[in-house]
């Protein structure tokens, strides 16, 4: 039995996987939600204002806001982020013994739904869960272009900061699902560029005109009458993210930089686990049937990583950044692998040592974190 699982560890992987997660969330539910409760409070009460969608949607159904709900909604959008990637993985590759190890790889990687466990409540997994979406959906029609255009309004109303981490990525699904593997016309490349800049305005707009108009003393009262507890004031230490510009952001994350970049080796050893699944994603990008295709795939995850590039120079959550961008990268995948090809990329091997020792180590780390790494 021992040397079977030792030739074959796969499905004890992702059982610890499943475990592990539910460690993650136990010991999320014990922190204070500091930033993903105050974004359940902030409405548009005072107007158009950034960060205020998921705040407006909740005073639809409820005047006062319980600290639970944010593990509640937060729960509710993990579980039907790892519903639909269950069901997009299962679509692109099939569940089999050959594909498993692949699916540890992605789906137990510590970018992604075990990070995502860990920032419980915070913005980055709608992004991540609406790419999904698009991957599922139908793309021979402008509705897929329309959604795409859609789903990135709603990213930029949920937080502007959308603009630089999901919108990239649902670009580049919509040029590889929709204009390459159909057609380029004059109408849809026309509906493209309207809907992309129309995300970009709505972007500068609620970056430099989505301030809240108000002091913040005020701002802070307000909050206050949507807390079911009020006396909870440490919840709202974080109110002044509604005031502060972006010059004061920048400078924040640079002044941080000489400690935050410590991280880097350890985001790097973090990545290089991950050498089995880059290998496959490199595998499956030569084997495209049209060199055309095989180019503008490279320049989309070349796009992607620059976005990400900037908004390492504008705001310090690396841990998150790096995971969500590693997310990213996972789901660019599976759109190329829907790309015409020349033959199948061989999969990850499922009996190499030294893969699997890396599936066991990526199976252990239960996150990356928000900030610095763990």
């Amino acid at each position: 039995m021992i040397a079977q699982i030792q030739k074959n560890p796969w499905r004890l992987l992702l059982a610890i996987n499943a475990a592990v997660i539910v460690g993650v969330f136990v010991h999320k539910i014990q922190l204070p939600p500091y930033v993903p409760y105050i974004h359940l409070l902030v409405d548009y009460h005072f107007g158009f204002i950034k960060r205020a969608l998921i705040g407006a949607i909740v005073a639809l159904f409820t005047d006062k806001v319980p600290v639970w709900l944010v593990f509640a909604l937060g729960g509710a959008t993990w579980l039907v982020t790892l519903g639909l990637y269950a069901r997009l993985f299962q679509k692109t590759f099939g569940f089999t013994a050959r594909t498993l190890p692949l699916f540890v790889f992605i789906a137990g990687s510590p970018f992604f739904l075990k990070n995502f466990m860990h920032t419980l409540g915070h913005f980055d997994i709608y992004g991540c869960a609406l790419a999904i979406i698009l991957l599922l959906m139908p793309a021979g029609s402008l509705l897929f272009v329309a959604m795409a255009a859609l789903f990135s309004i709603v990213l930029v109303l949920i937080h502007h900061i959308h603009l630089l981490m999901y919108v990239p990525t649902i670009i580049a699904i919509v040029v590889i699902r929709h204009y390459l593997a159909y057609s380029v016309t004059k109408t849809n490349v026309a509906f493209g560029l309207v809907a992309l800049l129309g995300v970009s305005a709505l972007f500068f707009a609620a970056q430099f005109l989505g301030t809240m108009p108000i002091p913040e003393a005020d701002f802070v009262a307000y909050l206050k009458t949507r807390m079911a507890d009020p006396a909870r004031t440490d919840l709202l230490q974080f109110a002044y993210i509604w005031y502060q510009p972006l010059a004061k952001e920048v400078s924040d994350t640079w002044g941080r930089l000489p400690h935050n970049i410590l991280g880097v080796p350890v985001f790097a050893l973090l990545i290089w686990l991950h050498t089995p699944l880059w290998r496959y994603f490199a595998g499956v990008i030569g084997a495209l049937a049209n060199d055309l295709n095989r180019r503008l795939v490279i320049a989309a995850l070349i796009g992607i990583s620059l976005a990400y590039l900037v908004m390492f120079a504008m705001v310090f959550d690396y841990s998150r950044w790096i995971s969500n961008w590693a997310v990213c990268l996972f789901l660019i995948l599976h759109a190329v692998k829907m790309l015409p090809a020349k033959y199948n990329a061989p999969l990850i091997a499922s009996e190499d040592r030294k893969t699997n020792i890396f599936g066991l180590i990526l199976t252990l780390i239960p996150r990356v974190g928000i900030v610095r790494p763990f």
